[in-house]
């Protein structure tokens, strides 16, 4: 994930290159850098010192802000889908991400298998099985009772949670910064992708809030991914009886140990750590979904997967902008506790993942950007949830179920595990999951500490080691945070979803001037194509009209020629 060189102007330089100082300190952003790194700071002091009382922020965040946010974000990420699909169908699709005569950098299967691996990471092992049977064992209200109509149900909202709109989410952002950097030579930086919008004083206080509002969304993003890591990791471990207290205490271990592993990864570089992990992680989440499909009902699977994708593309645009209104109070606490997550969820990724699929894009054009995040991805998203997901609801309404309690519940955090325990050599696949998991949990912690170091440190692409090494510490710190001032139980995933949905809306409002600067630069861009393609015609007419002028005049001093006896010298 090496990021691409880029030319920087006399203004963009920091004060240390002019003047060739050689400090450590002298690669950072400082005025992005450091109110980042306060925040981050203050937020691990505050949650594990005041515990009790970050408890009861938490909690009075959750009930009086997220459910009057639902509306916002629903309206707001279908509008991202509909941007999404007008410029990349549109006529800026053209466009290309690079110089007119650049080819892509990555062969269309190297591009298109990066983009994968970058969206989802932990996310997809963790709710591959338990986000089709939480919804399946409580679905929305105002869903049928029937077993068939709560199946379809569960794979259809899981659909929507995964499919299109998180993908147009990212991209939005990766769209915007693709353009800045490989058309426009701009750093590696969020705040050139709003260039078109406040022109030189991005360079000023306000790129330094645009850059300092992705560096902490960022960082509380992938925090929550490994939060809901480390509770899989935990759970796993204690449903194979390996340890006798997959608590707080071992939760924290976990990622003191983890996120040393992702520091020895991001030292080593993108080439190294973060290359070959993130191949072993593609064969191991691949050797899992191929497992569970021939160990599984195979023909059931392949079944639910086409109808299942029929049933998403006649639902989805009621569902897009479903606030669960019509159900009443339950309706709207149903879509805040999960939709409303996901989208906030995706958000506060999207910087991380805009920047990476921004930098594998150069070359490509704007249609090609647009269908080939949108749809391949999408595409294998689906694939898994209707393997894992279909085999837990096959079990629950064919098989000997056990999946979802007696009272209702699902134990999201080891449904994995408890699917697999009824499978053959239910024990070491499960100890293959984990360390799928583990290594997803280091790969998503490397590759985003990597993206907040090169935005800290104002789009250099090779930050040095130290700041590496702080992101990644600093990445484990708030995962450790969250889940200290969570408590126990339900708590965790609670505290993980809400501080997700709130670091997320203040870069809600930079997307939405991504939009706005996109469509801006892309309409300036199609006139001024416009405008060379009418001179090049005209000049093409001009030179026409020249070429047949001096023709008639040669031709006139040929018929001359013949009255008054002169001979032309092309003739014969």
């Amino acid at each position: 994930m090496a990021a691409p060189q880029a030319t920087k102007s006399p203004a963009d330089i920091p004060d240390q290159e002019k003047t060739g100082s050689h400090s450590p300190l002298a690669s950072i952003a400082p005025r992005v850098f450091w109110p980042s790194a306060i925040i981050i700071v203050t937020f691990v002091l505050y949650t594990t010192i005041f515990k009790n009382s970050a408890q009861r922020v938490i909690s009075a965040v959750q009930e009086q802000i997220i459910s009057g946010l639902g509306w916002y974000y629903t309206a707001l990420v279908s509008l991202f889908v509909i941007f999404t699909l007008w410029v990349g169908i549109g006529r800026f699709g053209d466009i290309r991400l690079g110089k007119d005569d650049e080819r892509p950098e990555f062969s269309m299967g190297s591009w298109l298998a990066m983009l994968f691996a970058a969206g989802m990471g932990i996310g997809l092992v963790f709710w591959g099985v338990a986000e089709p049977l939480n919804h399946f064992a409580s679905p929305r209200p105002g869903v049928g009772e029937a077993e068939a109509t709560r199946s379809e149900f569960a794979m259809v909202q899981t659909f929507l949670h995964w499919g299109i709109h998180p993908w147009a989410i990212y991209v939005v952002v990766g769209l915007a910064v693709a353009y800045a950097v490989h058309r426009k030579s701009r750093p590696i930086s969020i705040r050139w992708a709003l260039e078109p919008i406040f022109g030189d004083r991005i360079k000023g206080a306000w790129g330094d809030a645009i850059d300092t509002i992705a560096v902490v969304g960022t960082v509380f993003g992938v925090a929550t991914s490994l939060g809901f890591g480390v509770l899989q990791i935990s759970a796993g471990l204690g449903f194979q009886g390996w340890v006798t207290d997959p608590g707080t205490s071992l939760r924290v271990v976990l990622i003191i140990g983890i996120t040393l592993l992702a520091t020895i990864s991001v030292v080593t570089g993108v080439g190294k750590g973060i290359k070959w992990l993130s191949n072993i992680n593609m064969g191991l989440a691949g050797g899992l979904l191929v497992f569970i499909l021939v160990a599984g009902p195979t023909l059931f699977l392949l079944n639910g997967f086409v109808e299942d994708i029929g049933a998403y593309l006649q639902n989805i645009l009621a569902l897009s902008f479903d606030t669960g209104a019509s159900q009443g109070e339950e309706g709207t606490a149903w879509v805040s506790g999960w939709t409303v997550f996901y989208w906030g969820w995706w958000i506060s990724w999207a910087p991380f993942v805009g920047v990476f699929i921004a930098r594998i894009s150069r070359g490509r054009t704007v249609r090609e950007f647009v269908t080939g995040v949108l749809l391949v991805p999408t595409l294998l998203t689906f694939f898994w949830f209707a393997v894992l997901g279909g085999s837990a609801l096959h079990r629950e309404t064919v098989g000997e179920g056990g999946l979802v309690g007696e009272d209702g519940a699902v134990g999201t955090d080891s449904a994995l595990f408890q699917l697999l325990d009824g499978m053959p050599g239910g024990a070491l696949v499960a100890g293959a999951a984990i360390l799928l998991i583990v290594l997803f949990f280091v790969t998503s912690s490397d590759s985003g500490s990597y993206v907040v170091d090169v935005l800290a440190s104002g789009g250099n692409p090779d930050p040095p080691t130290w700041s590496r090494v702080f992101w990644c510490g600093a990445q484990g710190a708030v995962a450790i945070a969250l889940l200290i001032a969570s408590g126990t139980g339900t708590g965790s995933l609670t505290t993980l979803q809400t501080v997700a949905i709130i670091t997320a809306l203040p870069f809600s409002l930079v997307m939405i001037g991504m939009c706005l600067a996109t469509a801006k630069a892309f309409r300036r861009e199609h006139h001024a194509n416009l405008v060379a393609q009418r001179r090049k015609q005209e000049q093409r007419l001009i030179d026409q009209a020249v070429t047949a002028f001096e023709e008639g005049l040669e031709d006139g001093s040929a018929s001359n020629g013949a009255k008054d006896g002169t001979v032309d010298a092309r003739t014969p």
